[in-house]
């Protein structure tokens, strides 16, 4: 059994190394930039209040949470976002402050500041990304916690 443990223990610590090495750092580097350039598109659609752009990053199959239930799915995202865009003015902005590539080069993690209409920072945004056979990114979680990144 310690013999099984092992010999799968350090498979896993092999594969681990090596999908370390699927993406070089100077491409890792690459992604995160792409990452960092497509989470401000993003957040450029509220201050634009541009809707239509807004569901544009979205997966279909995004989740963003809320206070209360998930919002589940696209549709589900865009029906409860839209209130959001519906007055001349934001009711927030954001901007990525941080972003994380996996060495897959498939998922990402972006986060920073979410501020309030008179520019003061009342949150953390948190967003995972998933890389499209097409190459786009598209947001597939998104979740708000109180306080602001250091």
């Amino acid at each position: 059994m310690v013999r099984l443990f092992l010999i799968g223990f350090l498979f896993n610590m092999s594969f681990g190394v090596i999908a370390d090495d699927d993406t070089p750092e100077s491409e890792l580097l690459q992604l995160q930039e792409q990452v960092y350039q497509r989470e401000q598109a993003f957040a450029d659609t509220m201050a634009a209040r541009d809707f239509v752009a807004f569901q544009s990053f979205l997966h279909e199959d995004a989740i963003f949470f809320t206070d209360t239930d998930p919002l589940r799915g696209k549709q589900a995202v865009s029906k409860g976002w839209q209130r959001y865009y519906q007055d001349d003015a934001a009711p927030f902005s954001w901007q990525p402050l941080h972003v994380e590539v996996l060495a897959s080069g498939h998922l990402a993690h972006s986060s920073g500041p979410v501020f309030n209409p008179q520019g003061e920072c009342v949150a953390t945004f948190n967003s995972i990304w998933q890389k499209e056979p097409d190459g786009q990114w598209l947001v597939v979680f998104d979740k708000g916690s109180p306080g602001c990144p250091n």
